[in-house]
């Protein structure tokens, strides 16, 4: 491994900190990979890949500015606190890959970057792992469910066996009033059995008894 990779360093030549940030761009493009590699279809966040790249290298610089001066790491977050994030993550699992990122640009910033490998070997596996046992996988065609059922009704109860029969992979989005109360709707994201089964799945749910209302919509995956 290169010398100015190695260890911690107060004055680094321009080459070396050229060097770091171009490794830390690399490797936050494999957390981008990762992250388009596990999410299913549709739930990829076009401008989120590039916010991981952007991450890396960003954390990267920090921690080369930081090196080993507190006085200066209290000052950069004191700098920091004034800024406001207004855009919310929708899934934890998103956060999750902006605390990859920054561990990956500081692990690299700080002239560790076996850390950054080993931890993209890792955490890529582990992600992809879950991605399989969390019921809907990366190459599913997703839909949006959504079911209006009477308010005296277990929601869940009613229609875990239609959902079982026809759809492989579910999880709960929502789940809200409707009707002025009278009805409880809950949303799902599901995964079907087959492409042919959302017509049949649509009337076997509103042949329940205590179900109101059925809609079904494909999730239109986003481009990048």
């Amino acid at each position: 491994m290169p010398e100015f990779l190695r260890g911690t360093w107060t004055e680094a030549s321009a080459w070396s900190v050229f060097v770091r940030l171009v490794a830390a761009m690399a490797l936050g493009g494999v957390v981008a990979f990762i992250y388009r590699g596990t999410r299913p279809n549709g739930e990829a966040q076009p401008s989120f890949p590039v916010t991981l790249v952007l991450l890396s290298i960003l954390i990267a610089m920090v921690t080369q500015v930081i090196g080993d001066n507190v006085a200066r790491a209290f000052s950069l977050v004191g700098a920091l606190s004034i800024v406001r994030f207004r855009t919310v993550v929708r899934d934890t699992q998103d956060t999750a890959f902006v605390i990859f990122a920054v561990a990956v640009g500081m692990a690299v910033g700080a002239g560790h970057p076996m850390v950054a490998v080993s931890g993209l070997a890792v955490v890529g596996a582990a992600a992809w792992i879950m991605s399989r046992r969390g019921g809907l996988a990366p190459s599913d065609d997703l839909y949006t469910l959504e079911v209006k059922v009477g308010v005296g009704q277990d929601a869940e109860a009613v229609l875990r066996p239609v959902l079982d029969t026809f759809v492989k992979g579910r999880r709960v989005i929502s789940l809200s009033t409707a009707k002025q109360g009278m009805a409880i709707e809950v949303r799902y994201q599901v995964a079907l059995v087959r492409q042919d089964a959302a017509g049949e799945l649509v009337r076997t749910l509103n042949k329940i008894d205590g179900v109101q209302g059925v809609s079904l919509q494909r999730v239109v995956p986003l481009e990048v």
